[in-house]
């Protein structure tokens, strides 16, 4: 993660007035934007006083725009050292794997496995992986990391008929969905998903080192085959102040 450096963005490329024909919100917005897209990572950026006296617009309005961009894991704030330009998001793609996308920008993917329990599909499990009940299931949980930085607190199921021998694999040294490629021939078709904003609970926010503050996307997910078989179960939480998840579809 980035440290604050402590040299403000520099202003003198950025307009000395804001247009009268627009919305002031939107322009400070725009400043903002145009300062996180520029600066290197861990930059601090001009307080809400200097952009307040330097635009003639109220402090409240800098603040709401600055509230904004940290929302959005531009920024981010730390006490008594101001606001500085964030570190970029990784990305996930929902039709990769997480280690897939994170080697794909260049990032190093982690995973700490937290819980590794061998048991047996109930009548619901059963049906979301579409085996008969009782199928001998791996039950996994892992934190995901990027760079060493915690992202994702993964709980998943897979079938140990479809994949003898899953259990036996360190799935904190090696990828799951590459050992499924290598092993068991599997190629990622496609990932039918719900993704929701929610609050992570107590557990979750100390094993990702986030505040209640944070927010979090939740994503239950199936992914397919390519020919179509479900390979796994599961429902994980995603840092959202640190992680982009994008969807492709086709128009019809």
């Amino acid at each position: 993660m980035a440290r604050p450096r402590n040299n403000p963005g520099d202003l003198a490329e950025l307009p000395t007035e804001l247009r009268t024909d627009r919305p002031k919100g939107d322009q400070i917005r725009e400043i903002l934007l145009t300062l996180t897209r520029t600066l290197a990572a861990g930059t601090v950026l001009p307080s809400e006083r200097v952009l307040a006296e330097r635009f003639g617009v109220a402090r409240m309005t800098v603040r709401q725009e600055v509230d904004r961009v940290v929302a959005e894991g531009l920024a981010a704030r730390r006490p008594g050292g101001g606001t500085f330009v964030a570190e970029p998001r990784p990305a996930r793609m929902l039709t990769s794997s997480f280690s897939e996308d994170m080697r794909a920008r260049g990032i190093t993917p982690g995973a700490k496995v937290l819980e590794h329990r061998i048991g047996t599909a109930d009548e619901t499990l059963a049906a979301e992986l579409e085996e008969p009940v009782g199928t001998p299931v791996l039950h996994l949980v892992r934190l995901r990391t990027a760079d060493g930085e915690p992202m994702a607190v993964e709980r998943t199921s897979l079938s140990l008929r479809r994949y003898p021998g899953l259990d036996e694999l360190d799935l904190s040294a090696v990828s799951l969905y590459d050992s499924l490629s290598s092993r068991w021939g599997v190629t990622l078709g496609m990932v039918s998903a719900s993704i929701i904003a929610a609050a992570p609970d107590e557990a979750d926010r100390q094993l990702l080192g986030i505040d209640d503050t944070t927010p979090c996307l939740i994503i239950t997910s199936a992914p397919r085959t390519a020919s179509g078989e479900v390979i796994e179960f599961g429902r994980s939480i995603y840092r959202s102040d640190r992680y982009d998840i994008t969807i492709a579809y086709r128009a019809t």
